[in-house]
C-alpha cells in the first residue's frame, strides 16, 4: 500500500515537472519569437505616441480616450514582462539582467494608480521613460549603448584634456578681448561660453570680426581653437567610440560562435587518436 502511494506521488511529481518545463519552454519560445518582438516594440511606438498626445489640447473624451490606452498598454507590458520572466530556466538569472530590472520597475510603476495625484507628475515621466525599453528589446540599441558607457572612462580624459584647453583660451581671450566686448568676454567663466559658440559654429565669424577690427591676427586665435576643438578632439571621441564598438561586436561573435578550449582540443586530438587505432586494429 504504502509503496502505491509512493508510486502515485513521484507519478504526480513527474507530470508536474513536465507541465512546468512544457510551460516555460513554450515561453521562452514565444519571447524569442521575431513576431512578438516586433508587436512589442510596437506597442513601445504606440505607448511613446500616446505620451506625446497628452502634451496637446485635446477635448476631455479624448483624454479619457488616451488615459483607457495607457492602461491598455500597462497591462501588455506587464504581460509581456511575465512572459518573459516565465520564460526564464532558472528564475534568478532573470534578475541579474539590470535591463530586465529597469523594465520591470517601469511596468509596477506604472500600476501606481498616481493619476489624480500629487504624484502624478512623476507618473508621467515613468511613461515617457518607456520609450527606453525598445533599448532592452533590440539587441543592437543595446550594444550601442553598451559601447558608449565602456567608452565613457576614455572619453573622461578627452573631456579634462578638451576642459584644460577651453580653459587656456578662455584665459587668453578674457586677457585680449574683454575691453572689445565684455558681454562675451568679461570673465573666464563667460569667455568659455563664448567659446563654446565658436566650437558650435553658432554664429562664430561675428565674434571673430569684432576683435579682428582691434586685432587683425586674432583669426589665428578662432581657427586654432577651433582645429584643436571641433576637429582634433571630435575625431578622437569618434575614433574612441568606433574602436569600443568594435570590441562589443567582436565578443558578441565570440559569445555566438565560442572557439573550443584548449581542453576540447586536446579531447578531440584524443578521440581521433583512438578512431586510428580502432581502424588499423580492424584492418589488422
Amino acid at each position: 500500500m504504502i509503496s502505491k502511494i509512493t508510486f502515485f506521488i513521484h507519478l504526480g511529481k513527474t507530470f508536474k515537472n513536465m507541465n512546468t518545463d512544457t510551460l516555460q519552454q513554450r515561453f521562452c519560445q514565444l519571447r524569442s519569437n521575431k513576431a512578438f518582438e516586433l508587436f512589442v516594440v510596437g506597442i513601445i511606438i504606440f505607448s511613446a505616441l500616446v505620451v506625446g498626445a497628452k502634451t496637446y489640447d485635446i477635448s476631455p473624451f479624448t483624454l479619457r480616450l488616451i488615459g483607457w490606452l495607457d492602461n491598455a498598454i500597462t497591462v501588455i507590458f506587464l504581460t509581456e514582462i511575465t512572459i518573459r520572466f516565465l520564460g526564464e530556466e532558472r528564475k534568478r538569472d532573470f534578475f541579474k539582467s539590470g535591463w530586465n530590472i529597469f523594465d520591470t520597475l517601469i511596468v509596477i510603476i506604472s500600476l501606481i494608480p498616481i493619476e489624480n495625484s500629487e504624484m502624478a507628475l512623476i507618473g508621467r515621466l515613468v511613461r515617457i521613460f518607456r520609450v527606453l525599453r525598445m533599448v532592452s528589446i533590440i539587441p543592437e540599441l543595446r550594444m550601442l549603448l553598451n559601447a558608449l558607457l565602456t567608452a565613457l572612462p576614455q572619453l573622461g580624459y578627452v573631456v579634462l584634456l578638451m576642459f584644460i584647453i577651453f580653459y587656456i583660451y578662455a584665459a587668453a581671450g578674457a586677457i585680449l578681448f574683454s575691453d572689445i566686448n565684455p558681454t562675451l568676454w568679461g570673465d573666464i567663466s563667460i569667455s568659455m561660453l563664448t567659446l563654446f559658440r565658436v566650437m558650435t559654429f553658432e554664429d562664430w565669424t561675428d565674434v571673430m570680426y569684432e576683435t579682428m577690427d582691434v586685432y587683425p591676427l586674432s583669426w589665428f586665435y578662432y581657427l586654432s581653437f577651433i582645429f584643436l576643438t571641433a576637429f582634433a578632439f571630435l575625431n578622437m571621441v569618434i575614433g574612441i567610440v568606433v574602436s569600443v564598438m568594435e570590441d562589443e561586436h567582436r565578443r558578441a561573435e565570440q559569445e555566438k560562435h565560442p572557439e573550443p578550449s584548449n581542453s576540447d582540443l586536446q579531447r578531440q586530438i584524443e578521440e581521433l587518436k583512438q578512431l586510428i587505432k580502432q581502424q588499423q586494429s580492424s584492418q589488422d
